[in-house]
């Protein structure tokens, strides 16, 4: 007698793959190696061309699968990334975003018919599909390797930004082999895309932060699973009303991290790990659609079509978009580097195949290779290619917000600031950097709690306990207050209603 479940086997399966790929993630950041670099080699290796341990035939199946942990992904993206940094990069990210990936395609495409011989549609095919930057390969490089705020947040927006134009191409010209669509059948599909994608994103981001913040709704871990289901509701609202999901989750995490100050500690945590389990899942499953003996016939091909697409294609658009904002020709080559393609143009590369395209598969494999070489020529040598331009990264800014918690019931908010070395705090007494905007309460000083007495000296290492008044501004003067600068008065001093 055996109680054996048919969800067994593939429950074992999923924990082992977890568990070996985050060891492999662990080890591919000790050594400097792009992560999807290797969870695209596991699933390789797990599938039909490896020890065909698992099989994976459904192209559609994996496109869902694909779909949802791109918003994963993309929602936590819009979580942290800094309202500051959006503002500052807003109009050459979404340069970028737009004319950038159509140049992008453009010419990739050119290069594909004319060097390759390939027909017009397949060519343009490949060149949408690798037209856009990856934003679980640049979040995964930022993290990797600080940069200077001003190009961090351009690549940070232009990756959340630029997949849906990359999806109309993508979508419009498979529609040409299904049907015959119009001139202006294409720019009203690319206004409904954009707009929808806005208008469903700002609602339902603005209407998530309001619930989230005002709603009492029991234990604390319920906001973080209500958050998910904000991303999900973006996603669907831009669905019907023919907009870009993709956009309108990025957009929705977006003001829901910055407009909700109550449990964001565990919103943010949740959806990181949320996004990292979803990052791993993607790229063992793209891995495991592959059939790495069908990748060889087009090793000639897909090279090339990289070496335009990294040389050409992406400093031609970067240059073009970027040279009005005032970037220096170093910080254009280095953004033009950092053009990083992972999953979004995998799982773009479906669509040809899901709609019965018959050069689908060659699609399929080429941009695959497209993948696979811009991780490991590109990803493993950002760091050499910062160097070598001289792009050094600026202090880290403090962001106390990611230890701000506040207390329920009261109008009050707990920060944690560490003492850092760059801040104006290190080496001073407590009784020489009262904060006017809240109450130091507490030092913390490795394992010891010290009082907050006048005398005491901080160190860096320390971490300093405020307790604030609960206010939308509390964020920004705490920051200011820790580097020293001058705290501008607060246009209200009324406290944050619950």
């Amino acid at each position: 007698m055996t109680a054996g479940l048919p969800a067994d086997t593939w429950i074992l399966a999923g924990g082992v793959l977890l568990v070996a790929a985050i060891l492999a993630a662990g080890f591919a950041g000790k050594v400097r190696i792009p992560g999807l670099l290797l969870f695209l080699a596991l699933g390789m290796l797990i599938a039909d061309d490896g020890l065909a341990l698992v099989q994976l035939s459904d192209v559609e199946l994996a496109q869902t699968l694909g779909t949802v942990g791109l918003l994963l992904i993309l929602f936590e993206g819009g979580l942290t990334t800094k309202p500051g940094d959006v503002r500052r990069a807003a109009a050459p990210a979404l340069l970028l975003a737009s004319a950038g990936v159509v140049v992008t395609a453009s010419v990739v495409a050119l290069a594909g018919w004319w060097l390759l011989g390939l027909d017009p549609l397949t060519a343009m095919l490949i060149g949408a599909v690798v037209s856009s930057t990856d934003a679980a390969a640049v979040f995964a490089v930022l993290r990797r390797a600080p940069l200077p705020r001003r190009l961090s947040a351009l690549l940070e927006v232009e990756s959340g930004a630029n997949d849906p134009v990359a999806i109309m191409l993508t979508v419009g010209l498979v529609a040409t082999f299904t049907g015959s669509p119009q001139p202006s059948d294409w720019v009203a599909f690319g206004l409904a895309q954009v707009l929808g994608g806005i208008v469903a994103g700002a609602v339902v981001g603005l209407g998530g932060s309001w619930l989230l913040s005002r709603a009492t709704l029991g234990p604390t871990g319920v906001y973080p699973v209500l958050a998910l289901g904000v991303a999900g509701l973006a996603y669907g609202a831009a669905a019907v009303v023919g907009g870009s999901g993709f956009l309108a989750v990025y957009l929705a995490g977006l003001l829901v991290g910055a407009r909700v100050t109550q449990h964001r500690r565990e919103i943010r945590t949740f959806h990181d790990g949320l996004s990292s389990t979803a990052e791993v899942g993607l790229f063992l499953m793209l891995g495991m659609l592959v059939f790495p003996s069908q990748l060889p016939p087009v090793a000639g091909p897909a090279l090339l079509v990289t070496v335009v697409l990294v040389l050409v294609a992406r400093p031609l658009a970067v240059g073009l978009c970027l040279v009005w904002f005032g970037y220096t020709w170093r910080e254009i080559v280095f953004v033009s580097w950092v053009g990083l393609r992972g999953a979004v143009p995998i799982v773009l590369a479906t669509f040809p195949a899901v709609a019965g395209y018959p050069e689908g598969a060659l699609i399929f494999n080429v941009v695959f290779f497209v993948v696979l070489t811009s991780a490991a020529v590109q990803g493993i040598s950002i760091r050499s290619v910062a160097r070598v331009l001289g792009i050094t990264a600026a202090p880290q800014d403090l962001d106390p917000v990611t230890s701000g918690r506040p207390l329920v019931g009261t109008a009050t908010e707990i920060f944690e600031v560490p003492v850092r070395p760059d801040l104006a705090l290190a080496g001073r007494a407590v009784a020489d950097v009262a904060p006017p905007c809240g109450r130091i309460t507490a030092v913390v000083r490795g394992q010891e709690t010290l009082d907050a007495e006048a005398q005491v000296e901080l160190a860096p290492g320390d971490v300093l306990v405020l307790v604030v008044p609960r206010r939308p501004d509390a964020a920004r003067q705490v920051t200011a207050w820790a580097r020293g600068e001058t705290v501008a008065e607060p246009s209200s001093t009324r406290p944050e209603r619950e």
